[in-house]
């Protein structure tokens, strides 16, 4: 079936939807992409999910975002990319605003509490959900088993970064694609398991690479990125808020490799410490807004602009300055993300197919499927006791948490949202609709009575 069997009318109604469900961090947006677009919609293969996964893994930003854009540019070309991509920001980038608002003019973040606490719990769910299906899919010999292993320790005791990760183990299955393709190979190139997809083997002429094609993406993505801070400099001057945060955020955009929280730390020190954007501790509020609604979990890097703007308005007022500010920090953080799609996307699937490739990238999705691992963790660490104390450079220092401080409420609806997705078979909306409401009935109905 040829890609345009599916509509842009379609795509954008499926992608808005991504959009609304794309909580739970990185983890829990590929869990929830991998659901729609390979199981339920069939748009495109495990394979081809996963080859698409590695290459944008490779990427500074946030990959699940970026996973959307390279869907879309499959299906659509650039148009699809785009509306991908932004209808995957918008949902997060209005919520964290709303929030935004309330903190800087009523201090009112425990709101959010209250609202998402039943769907972070779900959340976990089907994070873990993500971790057994893509884990049996990519896990099929014990070279990829102790990949995978390897990984998830170095990350979660070691703090390995993971663009070392990564590269370690593109390098290792290179070498056994070598010595064992039977045991390395297991990401195949084209023909497996693509019978029914929508995505098929068949080359659209958009996906083609050419010089021509890679100089516009260049030159448009350039102007775009950069053109709004020229024009705040040459009308506000180089010492406003806007032109410090353009500069910033769009440095801060080209070193996230590994994912938000390998470049959190510096983005509060300097937010802090250089620019006074921030009060001490303001950080953790923000990267509470970004955790517990839609979006990449890059987006606390919204809050840090709106308050940035916020207490150096001139020549706004303070709403004002901070909601553009916002909008700013967004469009310098994002629009590189874009630039990488559509420059790399045509030759990563040139390369599809090739042995030696394959062997590689099956390494690196045995390496992502320990990196998930880690990150549900993580994930469930926050959901089981509000917080996880440390960490650093992206990866989770061993803790051993108090039992007496877990939130049973919590891991009794993640428990339950588990039950239903894995063994009941419900639609994902429905789970986490009821499991948002199961939060709501415990925050305001249940807890002050206990």
């Amino acid at each position: 079936m040829p890609s345009h069997a599916v509509g842009f009318g379609e795509a954008f109604r499926v992608w808005v939807k991504v959009g609304l469900l794309s909580f739970g961090g990185p983890a829990g947006q590929i869990a929830m992409m991998h659901r729609i677009l390979v199981e339920e919609r069939r748009w495109l293969s495990e394979n081809r999910f996963l080859h698409a996964l590695n290459y944008c893994m490779l990427l500074p930003g946030p990959e699940a975002q970026q996973m959307a854009t390279y869907v879309g540019w499959l299906l659509h070309g650039w148009r699809g990319g785009v509306a991908a991509g932004t209808l995957f920001v918008i949902p997060g980038f209005v919520s964290i605003l709303v929030l935004s608002v309330l903190y800087a003019e009523y201090q009112q973040v425990d709101l959010v509490v209250a609202l998402f606490f039943g769907l972070k719990a779900a959340t976990l769910a089907v994070v873990v959900e993500a971790v057994i299906r893509i884990g049996r899919k990519a896990l099929k010999t014990r070279a990829m088993l102790a990949i995978a292993a390897a990984a998830f320790v170095g990350i979660f005791l070691f703090e390995v970064p993971f663009p070392l990760i990564v590269l370690t183990a593109g390098l290792v299955g290179l070498m056994g694609g070598r010595w064992r393709p039977d045991s390395f190979v297991v990401i195949k190139g084209h023909g497996d398991d693509e019978s029914d997809v929508v995505i098929n083997d068949d080359v659209a002429a958009h996906t083609r690479p050419s010089l021509k094609r890679a100089v516009q993406v260049i030159l448009i993505c350039g102007v775009l990125w950069f053109g709004p801070g020229a024009v705040v400099l040459s009308t506000l001057g180089r010492d406003h808020v806007f032109v410090h945060a353009g500069i910033f955020f769009s440095k801060a955009a080209v070193v996230t490799f590994g994912g938000a929280y390998a470049v959190l730390a510096y983005v509060a020190q300097q937010a802090v410490e250089l620019y006074g954007w921030l009060q001490p501790g303001e950080m953790l509020n923000g990267l509470g807004m970004a955790e517990t609604t839609p979006g990449p979990l890059i987006q606390v890097v919204q809050f840090v602009g709106f308050m940035g703007g916020y207490r150096n308005p001139e020549p706004f007022e303070p709403l004002t300055a901070a909601f553009l500010a916002s909008v700013l920090t967004t469009w310098t953080t994002f629009i590189p993300c874009f630039l990488w799609v559509f420059l790399g996307a045509p030759y990563i699937e040139l390369l599809r197919g090739r042995t030696t490739l394959s062997a590689g990238l099956s390494a690196i999705t045995a390496a992502v499927v320990g990196v998930v691992l880690n990150l549900a963790v993580w994930f469930g660490m926050h959901v089981a006791f509000g917080h996880v104390d440390e960490w650093h450079g992206g990866g989770l220092r061993l803790l051993v948490p108090d039992l007496a401080t877990a939130n049973i409420a919590s891991l009794v609806i993640a428990a339950a949202a588990f039950v239903a997705l894995m063994r009941l078979k419900w639609n994902m909306i429905v789970t986490l609709g009821l499991a948002a409401a199961a939060g709501i009935v415990w925050e305001f109905l249940v807890r002050p009575l206990l």
